[in-house]
């Protein structure tokens, strides 16, 4: 059975309700950032989704020097504490170096290791030593059945709080391409797995010194992915993504979300019926 507890009260696998976890790419704001967890709360709230609350608060892998980043890890951090707090929600954000799983892990309930760092050894230790729950995504660069040496790493740091994420992998330049043979291929390893819907879209430095991206293809593989079987959806979903400071070409605006995880929805429980028909013949 795989499943991997994240807070006392939200679990995430087997026989355990879909999670979404989503929110904008990069804090820009306390206010922005409450509003927004606590709309996509109420969604998730209307058609009984679990929601853990996704921003980073420093995005180290922009492409361009001038991009926005983000906040300092401290002024991230306060606004996730108040996400917390005053919507009632578990939080996820990413680390890029070890030095900051320590005190991430202070406040948030997941520490998220970016695609282009999951093979970081003494990243994958730091974060494992914390004994939070573990989302990786799968780089873009690795093939699924490599990232049995990912889980190994962590595993050998003391944890097994384990999330395995897809996000595509790269095709040529500025593309990225899902293979949807990997979401069985990753849950072979017996740890949930996340499909990130959004990420998937992106055009990896697509628009020069910027990624590119095109959601209008999202609902697509998220139902795709949802017919092959997933654990949890990752979207990252934002109020005016044209107007969004980072990857506002592959986020969701937030007035299309209720749709799309309603469709969602219907993809998972055909498939529940079909296995059960299949079980019962």
């Amino acid at each position: 059975m795989a499943c991997t507890q994240i807070t006392d009260t939200l679990s995430i696998g087997d026989g355990y309700p879909l999670t979404l976890i989503g929110g904008p790419c990069v804090i820009e704001s306390e206010y922005f950032t409450l509003k927004m967890a606590e709309k996509i709360r109420q969604i998730c709230d209307r058609l009984g989704i679990s929601f853990i609350f996704k921003s980073s608060f420093d995005k180290a892998n922009r492409t361009s020097l001038d991009s926005f980043r983000g906040h300092s890890i401290e002024a991230g951090l306060e606004i996730l504490q108040l996400v917390k707090d005053r919507i009632g929600v578990p939080t996820l954000t990413d680390i890029h170096e070890s030095y900051q799983a320590a005190t991430v892990a202070e406040v948030v309930d997941v520490l998220q290791i970016p695609a282009f760092l999951c093979r970081q050894t003494d990243l994958l230790l730091a974060a494992a030593a914390t004994g939070r729950a573990i989302n990786v995504k799968k780089g873009q660069f690795l093939a699924p059945w490599d990232m049995k040496h990912v889980i190994s790493k962590l595993e050998a740091g003391g944890t097994k709080r384990i999330l395995l994420t897809e996000r595509g992998t790269s095709f040529g330049y500025n593309t990225l391409v899902v293979d949807f043979r990997s979401l069985p291929q990753l849950r072979s390893f017996n740890y949930p797995v996340v499909f990130d819907a959004t990420h998937s879209v992106q055009l990896p430095g697509g628009q020069g010194s910027k990624s590119g991206g095109q959601r209008q293809f999202v609902p697509y593989l998220a139902r795709a992915a949802a017919a092959v079987g997933i654990d949890a959806l990752f979207m990252e979903v934002h109020a005016n993504p044209d107007l969004a400071p980072s990857d506002g070409p592959n986020m969701i605006p937030l007035v299309n979300l209720e749709h799309i995880l309603k469709q969602i929805l219907c993809v998972r429980a055909g498939l529940e019926i079909a296995s059960q028909a299949e079980f019962n013949a």
